[in-house]
């Protein structure tokens, strides 16, 4: 089983690109969240570990969570109010966000007990490690996680926005590098946190997984290997949720082959890569082709 830790809130969308007074249309998102509905529709087994609202948009994430097959009961609950985001699209689909995150109820996460015994594989990322208290929570999740042997996925997914001291993150970014096994960042996260693949690969990883859009996808392995695919060519709607699917689709396919164990992704050949790879590439395209954070099912990659 995959845990993904991290916040679940509730995007609003314009439904008309570069218009910031069109009408939002609400959608469930956030980062950690569309992972696990990503991984859900895979066929993975997976459990959703956040705290969420017991308002109308906190039970409305439930819900498409148990939709999914997704497990909801390390899921905390409280009265505060949801986490809002409201995009805004640029002309080729790509979002930007202003958040709404002052009193709400996914920041206030406090550390769970220990995760069940079928987890093979933890992932965690975007604002859940920006918003104290719970960002030291999930932090305190990642090391005992990592210690045990559980194998960690990181998705920093920079929101400036949110980040008051970028020098202090940077740091605390780089503290978190030796549990960690999976790196998967964007270009622009790269750029921002100013840092250099090998010296991310000797903090800890054993590889880095770098999107370029839709250049396609690039894996830096620890050994010194390097390797690309190219993207998968699609009528982009919005961006929304692209990432989160490279995520899933990752993880979905290391797990198939059994890749979570100690040292175990250090034995992943060219071959194999290409088709990790290649497999999240195909994944991402088909959400970016529909509106929202849309992820495939598992039936339609198989048809591709």
């Amino acid at each position: 089983m995959i845990v993904v830790a991290g916040e679940a809130l509730i995007d609003l969308v314009p439904q008309s690109a570069g218009d910031p007074l069109a009408a939002l249309r609400p959608a469930r998102g956030g980062g950690p969240y569309n992972t696990a509905v990503a991984l859900g529709r895979l066929g993975t087994p997976t459990a959703f570990c956040s705290r969420v609202s017991t308002d109308a948009f906190g039970e409305s994430l439930l819900e498409r969570l148990h939709t999914e097959g997704v497990r909801t009961d390390l899921v905390q609950r409280g009265a505060e109010p949801t986490t809002l985001a409201v995009a805004a699209l640029d002309a080729a689909g790509s979002a930007a966000y202003t958040f709404y995150v002052a009193g709400t109820a996914d920041r206030l996460f406090a550390l769970p007990g220990r995760l069940p015994a079928a987890t093979r594989a933890l992932s965690l990322g975007t604002c859940s490690l920006v918003l104290e208290p719970g960002a030291t929570a999930y932090e305190q999740l990642m090391r005992r996680e990592a210690e045990r042997g559980v194998f960690v996925a990181l998705d920093p997914n920079i929101r400036a926005g949110l980040i008051p001291d970028a020098d202090a993150y940077r740091a605390r970014f780089r503290g978190w590098l030796p549990s960690v096994s999976l790196l998967k960042l964007s270009e622009d996260d790269a750029e921002w946190l100013g840092g250099d693949v090998a010296d991310w690969l000797a903090a800890g990883p054993a590889a880095v997984v770098l999107t370029r859009g839709a250049d396609g996808l690039s894996v830096f392995t620890r050994d010194g290997r390097q390797l690309s695919v190219p993207g998968e060519r699609v009528d982009v709607v919005d961006t929304i949720g692209a990432g989160d699917t490279v995520n899933a689709a990752l993880l979905h396919a290391l797990g198939q082959r059994e890749l979570f164990a100690p040292g175990a992704l250090d034995g992943l050949g060219p071959d194999g890569w290409r088709e990790v790879l290649g497999f999240a590439a195909r994944a991402s395209a088909l959400t970016c082709s529909r509106a929202g954070a849309e992820p495939p099912h598992a039936s339609e990659l198989a048809a591709a």
